[in-house]
Parts: C-alpha cells; sequence; structure tokens
C-alpha cells in the first residue's frame, strides 16, 4: 500500500528492495487540551499504515473519546471493517501506565508535559518498544526591526490569548528587537484590553476558561513571582471568577529568569527586547523545549537564516505567522525535550511502520558484498 524504494546493489544479478509493514497495535495517549486531533492525526496514518489503535484520552474528557470511537467505528462497519481497529480506554494513570508497559503495544504515541514524558519514554525504550512524543512547548515569537506590526499584534493576540493558553504551540515568549519593544507593547496592550472572557460557545469571546482549579492556582502562582521578581503586569494578571482569568502580558524579567523559562499552560506572556537577530535565535533557542518558534521580519536574510541550520530549532520553524495553527499536511512535532516524534504528514508515516531491506538474488552465482572471497 505504501512505497518502499528500489535500491542499486554492488553484486551483479541481485537487487535490493525496501519494503514497510504494519507494526501491528498502537496506543494513543491523548491530553485534554486537544481531546480530539492528536487521536485522529494518528489514526488515520496508523490505519492506513495497516494497523490497529487503541486510545486513551484524558481523564477530565471521557464523553470525547466515547462519542469519537462510536462515529470511527460506524464508518470501519459500514466498510465491512471490525470497529475494534479503534478501541477505547478510559480510565487515570493506571490506564496510561498499563499500556506504556505492556509488550503488545508496538508503539506509543504519548501527547502531554515533558515531565510525565520522560517516564513514559524510559519506560517504552526499556522494552524496546517504539514511541512518539508531542511533549511541551516554551514557544517563541521574535519581532525583527523590519516587522509589519499591523500582521503581529494579531498574530501575537491568537497565539497568546487563544485557547486561553492552552495549546502545546501557544506562543510564550515574544522576543522583540530594541527599536520596537515599546510600541510593541503598546499595541499588545491595548490589543489585550478588547478581549472578550467567557463561554467559548457565545459568540465574540475570545478567551474561555482555564481547564482545571490546578490550572488557575499555577496561573496565580506564575503572576506571583512575576511581580516578586521585579516584573512589570502590564496588563491582566487577575482572577475573572471560577476558572476564567485575564490573558497577561508581563514586561521586565530577564529573558532566562527561571519563570521565563518554565512553561505554564496558561494565557501569560512574557515580552523582552534582543539586540538584533543573533541575539533573537540565541534567547528563541535557549529553553529546554524545541516546538514551534516563528519570526516577523521581511528581509530575506534573516527568513533563510532562521529557516537554516543556525536558525531556529525547533520542530515546527515558521515565518510571518503564529506559533500555533499548525497544517497538518506537514510532520508535527518538536526537538529536544519536546520528545523529537512527528504525526500527520510528510513521512511521518513512517513511524508506524517497520522497515524491511530486502536482497533479491535472481543469479546463479553467490558474489558476496564488498568483494569478499570466502572460498
Amino acid at each position: 500500500m505504501l512505497n518502499g524504494k528500489v535500491i542499486p546493489s554492488e553484486r551483479p544479478g541481485h537487487m535490493m528492495l525496501e519494503n514497510w509493514h504494519p507494526l501491528g497495535v498502537v496506543g494513543v495517549i491523548t491530553a485534554f487540551n486537544f481531546p480530539v486531533a492528536p487521536y485522529f492525526w494518528n489514526f488515520t496514518v496508523a490505519s492506513v499504515c495497516g494497523n490497529a489503535c487503541v486510545w486513551k484520552g484524558a481523564p477530565t474528557t471521557p464523553l470525547t473519546g466515547v462519542a469519537c470511537t462510536r462515529l470511527i467505528a460506524d464508518v470501519l462497519e459500514a466498510n465491512k471493517l471490525p470497529g475494534a481497529l479503534s478501541s477505547l480506554i478510559s480510565g487515570g494513570a493506571d490506564v496510561g501506565a498499563a499500556m506504556v508497559e505492556d509488550p503488545t503495544i508496538n508503539l506509543l504515541s504519548f501527547t502531554g508535559s515533558c515531565e510525565i514524558g520522560k517516564q513514559v519514554g524510559a519506560k517504552v525504550q526499556g522494552r524496546m518498544g517504539k514511541l512518539i512524543l508531542e511533549l511541551g512547548g516554551n514557544n517563541a515569537i521574535s519581532v525583527m526591526e523590519d516587522a509589519d506590526l499591523s500582521m503581529l499584534v494579531p498574530a501575537v493576540c491568537f497565539a497568546s490569548v487563544g485557547t486561553a493558553g492552552q495549546r502545546c504551540t501557544t506562543t510564550r515568549r515574544l522576543i522583540v528587537h530594541k527599536s520596537l519593544i515599546e510600541e510593541v507593547v503598546k499595541r499588545l496592550t491595548s490589543a489585550y484590553k478588547q478581549v472578550k472572557i467567557g463561554d467559548p460557545l457565545e459568540k465574540g469571546n475570545l478567551c474561555g476558561p482555564l481547564h482545571t482549579t490546578a490550572a488557575v492556582e499555577s496561573y496565580k502562582d506564575a503572576i506571583a513571582e512575576a511581580a516578586s521578581l521585579g516584573g512589570k503586569i502590564e496588563v491582566g494578571g487577575n482572577v475573572v471568577g471560577g476558572r476564567y482569568v485575564e490573558p497577561t502580558i508581563v514586561t521586565g524579567l530577564p529573558h532566562d529568569s527561571e519563570l521565563v523559562m518554565r512553561e505554564t499552560f496558561a494565557p501569560i506572556l512574557y515580552i523582552m527586547p534582543c539586540e538584533d537577530f543573533e541575539d533573537a535565535v540565541s534567547i528563541n533557542n535557549e529553553v529546554s523545549q524545541g516546538l514551534s518558534s516563528s519570526i516577523f521580519t521581511t528581509k530575506p536574510e534573516y527568513i533563510f537564516r532562521w529557516v537554516g541550520a543556525g536558525g531556529a530549532d525547533s520542530g515546527i520553524c515558521n515565518v510571518n505567522i503564529p506559533t500555533n495553527g499548525a497544517e497538518i499536511g506537514g510532520a508535527f512535532g518538536g526537538e529536544k525535550e519536546t520528545g523529537g516524534g512527528r504525526e500527520s504528514g510528510s513521512d511521518a508515516w513512517k513511524q508506524y511502520c517497520r522497515r524491511a531491506t530486502c536482497t533479491i538474488n535472481y543469479s546463479k552465482d553467490l558474489p558476496l558484498a564488498q568483494g569478499i572471497d570466502f572460498s
């Protein structure tokens, strides 16, 4: 079904082929913030590659998993395939741990925090299983001196405020050329004050609630820590009520502050100055995660250096668009503590297969590779 390669053989009368085969069972553990899309990214590609999937969603989003599994089963059975090719397991950390340790799960795709991802990775690799990790991202947008601010402001608002800052690709750091920082802070502060907070099902509301009370406490702790370290709360910083919080901009903290370097899953944006392009790249790359980065510039020199080997070290490397809203036609995933896994497009399908290199001798001789004489 999926194409391999024909490789020239160094031996006369021989042919080499590369074949791709199903792994068997793919386990998928997804997070609360995207309770649907990541499973479908995995299931679609895994099933095309001939695998069955077992899905465990977040304990706080069980009904989403049930609804999606029923839809998938209806489609499979309508096409005379077993609905159980996409199976659902609901539960807490104990269920996830069982999947991690189960040797019959040939590949485990895990979406979650860096901390838990490290534990999952060690255990799966300990049983020599295959692994896809989609972990955290302390993502940044860099703003060069020639940036189009009319494009930048809505992009930053969407990337930092959308989904109440609870995307793995949310922009959490804004690195601004020193010549523009005052103007950028001014424009963003004005834009943030216009953001409507409330039920995301109601038209016009742009910032919904945080997922749990623990997330609200994390938000409050980060705001208090920022203030104690000398940071300035330019806008926001308050709990509106329940799990609704104000999108917040913080300035005045060093770019390498422990707080800035730590991902807080809430709508908090740290803005910091940079001297030049090289400084922006250095600040962008200094965090432990490497999921998504973007730069706003019109200079070809900056653009191609940014996407080159000496530029951003993230798996998603954008220009003049936000850090979030990735298209699934490309491979989705990140580097460093983001885990190195890839889902969705490009050649990410190869992770859901086992590869076999086949050498076929169609001659009547038995020449050895590298010209070895064993006679």
